[in-house]
Order: structure tokens, then C-alpha cells, then sequence
């Protein structure tokens, strides 16, 4: 009982530590821009990269990397810098 414990917190502090850097739909940048601003500063494979341009096409918003805050936010920046909106959450 004592070693299901200990794992189920551990899993929910993992949890606590990892945030989404969400990338949001406009109607001003290009497929193509999203696109090669994902493979630039998220470190996407072009496939990747694509699937999630459509997604935030069609869902508005889609999660684009997930990790620590610290690793993430210099990544918003530079999206934002790009002209695209993005936010940790």
C-alpha cells in the first residue's frame, strides 16, 4: 500500500511541472509562415509541423510542444516575435 502511494504522488508532481505552449488561429499569418516558425522554434519535423498548422486552422488552437515553464517561455517569445500568438499555460 505504502509503494502505490509514493508512485501516485509522484505522478501528480510530474503533472504539476509540465505546461502547454499553445500556438492560437488568426487570420493574418500564412500556412506557410506557422509552419516553418514551428520547425524553427519548436523544433518540429515538417509532418508535425503541418498537422499542427491544420489543427489550429480548424480548431483555433492547438498544443504545440508540452514541458517546463523554463524551456517553453523563450519559445513563446519567439512565436510571438514571429507575429503569432501563442501563450504557456
Amino acid at each position: 500500500m505504502e509503494t502505490e502511494t509514493l508512485e501516485k504522488n509522484k505522478t501528480s508532481e510530474q503533472l504539476v511541472d509540465k505546461h502547454n505552449l499553445i500556438v492560437f488561429n488568426d487570420d493574418v499569418n500564412t500556412f506557410d509562415h506557422v509552419i516553418e516558425s514551428l520547425i524553427k522554434v519548436c523544433e518540429h519535423d515538417i509532418v508535425q509541423a503541418e498537422q499542427c498548422t491544420t489543427l489550429i486552422h480548424y480548431k483555433g488552437k492547438c498544443e504545440v510542444k508540452r514541458g517546463d515553464y523554463e524551456t517553453l517561455e523563450p519559445m513563446c517569445t519567439a512565436l510571438l516575435d514571429r507575429g503569432i500568438s501563442a501563450e504557456v499555460q
